[in-house]
């Protein structure tokens, strides 16, 4: 068992090395892979046939055993690596550390986008765009998306979320009918002021490809879904006896009958239940602050 750190307590050295693994990751012809599936499995309310990264259900569970299985590669080139989370509640500035030089790297020109700084940018030649719903060889960011001013979510916003009781509830999608935490938290519904609830936000202030189903092409998102399984753990915590919905598959009568995985089916293209992942502990721990 290993440990998940704040990205702002890592030192240079843990820093250095997680970009590292990253990078070799990608030079071996591995990463894409994992933008590829992201991208796969990214189904919406309106098409037919599963869904399972979102507008689901498995949003928590898919996403924890889709981080498991890339930081598995990382830690394959180096064993000391984890995925580093990113409180965005806290370091809520683009001029925070995260997006250093010797991390993140930073925003995107305001001409096309393009990040220009850090070991992800197309300059460096180490992070070239191979799949991506745009033409871009090169990283994108649009930050705080200023023809449309956003904000990260507050720490307020957060804890008001987490106090949801319910995991998930019928009709098991992104409609606002759709109540619990799983849809509060993944942050379908858009307004005008906020950009949507939480998770999308973050993907939204972020922008460039961050933004739709294949944004593991910028790393930030690993941090950012770190943090996202952190949520769900904390939550677990505040709310033992609230288990994960629906729990048994769902009746041939039922609309979402054959899209929406229950607790113990396997989800693809793992063939890991959800009920096999509920309990993080069995492989790593969050060391919180």
């Amino acid at each position: 068992m290993y440990t998940r750190k704040n990205q702002r307590n890592l030192t240079s050295d843990q820093r250095s090395r997680f970009v590292q693994a990253v990078l070799q990751l990608k030079r071996r012809g591995g990463y894409d892979k994992y933008v590829k599936l992201h991208t796969q499995y990214f189904s919406a309310d309106g098409e037919t046939g599963l869904r399972v990264a979102h507008m689901a259900p498995t949003f928590f569970p898919w996403h924890r055993q889709f981080l498991l299985v890339f930081e598995h590669e990382l830690r394959m080139i180096d064993p000391d690596v984890s995925i580093p989370y990113w409180d965005w509640t806290a370091d809520r500035s683009t001029t925070s550390a995260l997006w250093d030089d010797d991390f993140m790297g930073g925003n995107g020109r305001s001409s096309d986008g393009q990040v220009m700084t850090g070991p992800f940018a197309y300059g460096s030649g180490d992070w070239p765009i191979t799949y991506g719903v745009t033409r871009e060889r090169y990283l994108t960011r649009n930050m705080g998306r200023p023809d449309r001013p956003i904000v990260l979510p507050t720490a307020a916003e957060l804890n008001d979320a987490l106090k949801i009781p319910t995991y998930d509830t019928a009709p098991w999608n992104s409609a606002p009918g759709t109540q619990g935490l799983r849809n509060k938290m993944e942050g379908w519904v858009v307004s005008d002021t906020k950009g949507g609830y939480l998770h999308n936000r973050v993907h939204q202030w972020v922008g460039g490809h961050m933004i739709g189903g294949s944004s593991p092409n910028d790393p930030v998102f690993w941090l950012h879904h770190a943090f996202i399984d952190l949520i769900w753990t904390r939550w677990q915590r505040l709310h033992p006896k609230s288990g994960f919905l629906p729990a048994k598959p769902l009746s041939a009568k039922d609309p979402e009958h054959g899209r929406v995985i229950s607790l113990d089916e396997p989800m693809p293209p793992f063939h890991v239940k959800p009920s096999a992942v509920l309990d993080a502990r069995g492989y790593y721990t969050y060391e919180e602050g």
